[in-house]
């Protein structure tokens, strides 16, 4: 597929535009959040619960070495071992100044086998963090960032970032670069070098030779697998990264971690020094910016845009889908201008939510379908504009004539979904589970496989949900699975059980009733009245404390009330009560 990178903006976060870019910062005691504001409008969003794997630099053992994939696997000291790739190790024969083409075929014929063996030890950096069920990727290609050079501990060449696209301003950031790089070391001059002097560039690559000193001493320390350096915290990195002339203000609401902030942008920034300040009111911060609002819809599956139109967005360990529909958007001309307005405002939307969910590798988007050449041009120079403002490295494919575009976007581990949410412990990551109805079918059909077991009664435990599924609108389902069972059925709800679960035991009428029927007619007993799952939109039910169903006689206006019910029928699955004394809401 024939791919194009977007174009980019100098910025590290987003885009100048009309407007303020504002860094909130929300520090507390398990957790630091960071949101970027343009114009008010919430862009990204980070947020750091532990501590920080991807740019940590390891001691690992080489566990096993595989021919077939030209890989290796490393224990660094984490869950699962690191991926390290036969072209992330770069021979000792082969420098930095050796031509592209020749390390590039020098690489592709080397043998992973040749490079490192089992039980060795190797220095690596992570690049890219554990992910679903794969480890980390790792490389033996170590690299410190700083705020203006990246140094590279065993190069020996000087770059100049690719975004400084001024000639004069790259040939004079290179000719420093020469000078002040240090003998043994690579140099990388990064976008923020520009218009910087030879002593603020020096005084960068110092403080790295000072890490990079302190990493060494460690890995003589330590024994192997272990950690030697740990990649500087969220918001340390974002003072780093991100914190540059383009952001109007920077506002903390820690007091500790705010004189923290001053420092180190006084040591790396100090020209940004009043740009940074303390917020100190009593409402939350991310309150008073109106970001909880909107971090509370980021999860959800469908985003709504303002003409109507709305996003559905699926993420999955080997892709992303996202799905643009007209909804409520009807239009007013005519079909093909419904369609590309509804498109192009959904191309911004995409790529603030890409920004904003830091979602990484594959992505396909699929665009309300055009027949119009003209209208596909229009939509795709608007979205590769809108993508431009992203600083993620990311590749555009041309739209299909299925209206499909695929993205490929740099993943450096976790998005912000994976991030601050688990798998579904009742549908373990399908997305969708099984409904009531299928569930109380795999009931019966249980029942059925063991109808030939001695008893003469099934005891039934499963989700409420469950439980009304099997005993039907005024008990009929359940009266006419013990026709046809020929068993008595003693079916208890259990709020224990996941949706999909629930247990059958055989046993005989008289053990039951003597262990389960501890009821009698007349009886009063507690319960909770709840919505009924069959009927949500009016029946009432009530379930007492041993999982016992309730039909209960005009008990609506008591829903989520805990009552006193005098039981006017009593069967083994379930009794029917008058509802006599409203008691305690829950």
């Amino acid at each position: 597929m024939n791919k194009r990178t977007a174009p980019r903006s100098r910025a590290k976060i987003g885009v100048r535009t009309p407007g303020q870019i504002e860094i909130i910062v929300n520090s507390a005691n398990r957790e630091t959040r960071i949101a970027v504001l343009e114009n008010r409008k919430l862009m990204e969003y980070r947020v750091e619960r532990e501590e920080r794997v991807v740019g940590s630099i390891f001691k690992g053992i080489v566990q096993n070495v595989l021919p077939g994939m030209d890989a290796a696997f490393v224990d660094i000291g984490l869950e699962r071992n690191a991926f390290l790739y036969v072209a992330d190790i770069m021979p000792d024969d082969i420098t930095d100044n050796s031509p592209a083409s020749v390390r590039r075929s020098e690489l592709r014929h080397r043998k992973i086998k040749e490079l490192i063996k089992p039980g060795q030890e190797l220095m690596v950096q992570v690049t890219k963090g554990p992910r679903g069920t794969k480890g980390a990727r790792v490389t033996t290609r170590i690299s410190l960032p700083g705020r203006y050079v990246v140094l590279m501990p065993e190069h020996n060449s000087v770059g100049v970032s690719r975004k400084l696209e001024d000639r004069k301003e790259r040939e004079r950031l290179r000719r420093v670069g020469d000078r002040i790089c240090p003998k043994g070391f690579g140099l990388i001059l990064r976008t923020e070098c520009e218009g910087r002097t030879e002593a603020e560039l020096h005084a960068d690559i110092q403080f790295l030779l000072q890490i990079w000193s302190q990493t060494m001493e460690s890995a003589k320390r330590v024994r192997a697998p272990a950690v030697v350096h740990r990649d500087q915290t969220l918001l340390y990195r974002t003072i780093r990264d991100a914190f540059g002339d383009e952001i109007d203000r920077l506002v903390i609401d820690d007091p500790e971690e705010y004189e923290k902030v001053c420092l180190v942008a006084g040591l790396v920034a100090p020209n940004l020094r009043n740009k940074i300040h303390l917020y100190d009111s009593d409402e939350p911060i991310f309150d008073s910016y109106g970001i909880e609002k909107d971090l509370d819809r980021l999860l959800q599956h469908k985003v709504w845009l303002k003409s109507g139109g709305y996003l559905v967005i699926d993420e999955t360990e080997a892709l992303t889908a996202i799905d643009i529909n007209t909804g409520k958007q009807v239009g007013s001309h005519s079909l093909n201008e419904t369609i590309i307005a509804t498109n192009l405002e959904a191309a911004e939307e995409v790529c603030r939510q890409l920004r904003l969910r830091d979602m990484g590798g594959i992505i396909v988007i699929d665009f309300i379908d055009m027949e119009d050449s003209g209208h596909q041009k229009r939509l795709m120079d608007h979205f590769l504009n809108h993508l431009g403002r992203d600083i993620a490295r990311t590749r555009v494919g041309k739209i299909s004539s299925l209206g499909l575009v695929e993205v490929t976007r740099k993943r450096t581990g976790e998005s912000v979904t994976e991030a601050i949410t688990m798998v579904c412990p009742q549908c373990a990551g399908r997305g969708r589970i099984a409904s009531s109805d299928t569930v109380a079918i795999w009931i019966e059909r249980e029942m059925r496989r063991r109808i030939h077991e001695p008893g003469d009664a099934f005891h039934i435990v499963a989700h409420p949900a469950v439980v009304e599924s099997l005993i039907g609108a005024d008990g009929e389902a359940v009266e006419e699975l013990e026709h046809e069972l020929q068993r008595g059925l003693y079916i208890r709800a259990s709020l224990d059980l996941g949706f999909e679960d629930f247990t059958v035991s055989l046993g005989s009428i008289a053990e039951f009733d003597r262990r389960f029927m501890g009821l009698r007619r007349a009886q009063v007993v507690e319960c909770t009245v709840r919505r009924s799952a069959l009927d949500p939109s009016g029946k009432a039910i009530g379930w007492t404390d041993g999982g016992y169903y309730i039909e209960l006689i005009d008990g609506e206006e008591y829903v989520g009330d805990r009552v006193k019910v005098v039981l006017q029928d009593l069967r083994r699955a379930f009794g029917v009560g008058d509802i006599i004394q409203p008691s305690v809401r829950i």
